[in-house]
């Protein structure tokens, strides 16, 4: 089978199960490190026509991620387009399950049963939720908002989002307001945005920051068991 992927989370997933099947992944495909599978530009930018050149069985793709547009157009090439949506935990288990098993027709892999395990059994948040903000960019500055996978991993961990309830996912918020919002901690991840010691917790005198692996904290794939291992430590 020839698949490509225009999901980084999703390459990693099909790399460690069948590393063979990848034809062409995305410019932003990091994990794992020897993939050698072509390039067809970015998650938002794919070259369509370097695509259908591949003539893949198979395109795996994400709602978020992924533009409309050349979705359609892949599909109107006569391409088979898988579209997921990853907004919570147990729907990003089940997407991967999609993904490899009915998308890929592999047999269901065992880090993903591992993953779905770590995460079951980790104890359930007690006390009263820990107030934060996400920030995800500065420049300008935005949050996570409602309805995103890290929100999800956030909550299982005793973090609430407070812009969980804003109408937008990833709203800009002056700075001024993020730190007038109630927040008692900033989560500062390394991607989109690279934030570092030296470059975000200054913007938050009031809070203490929790520097994040972003990979841990926003892809869904064989990274999952890792986060459940890394992520509760990172966040006290």
């Amino acid at each position: 089978m020839r698949v490509v992927s225009l999901v980084p989370s999703l390459t990693e997933a099909v790399a460690r199960t069948a590393p063979g099947l990848l034809v062409g992944v995305t410019d932003w495909c990091t994990h794992p490190a020897d993939l050698t599978a072509d390039r067809i530009g970015g998650t938002k930018n794919p070259d369509v026509a370097a695509i259908v050149a591949l003539a893949p069985d198979l395109v795996i793709a994400n709602e978020e991620e992924n533009r409309a547009p050349d979705l359609d157009a892949l599909r109107a090439a006569g391409l088979d387009v898988l579209v997921t949506e990853v907004r919570t935990l147990d729907q990003a288990l089940a997407e991967l399950h999609r993904v490899l098993v009915d998308g890929c027709g592999l047999a269901r892999p065992a880090w993903l049963d591992e993953a779905e395990a770590a995460w079951a059994a980790l104890p359930a948040p007690s006390g009263r939720p820990r107030p934060a903000v996400v920030p995800i960019w500065r420049r300008p500055w935005m949050v996570l908002g409602h309805d995103t996978f890290a929100g999800d991993l956030l909550a299982r961990l005793g973090v609430r989002n407070v812009y969980a309830g804003h109408p937008e996912r990833y709203p800009r918020i002056p700075l001024d307001e993020l730190n007038a919002s109630g927040a008692e901690l900033v989560v500062l991840p390394d991607e989109p945005y690279r934030f570092t010691a030296d470059d975000g917790p200054e913007a938050f005198p009031a809070l203490p920051a929790a520097l994040v692996d972003g990979r841990l904290l926003t892809w869904y794939g064989p990274s999952l068991a890792e986060a459940a291992r890394v992520l509760p430590s990172a966040l006290r």
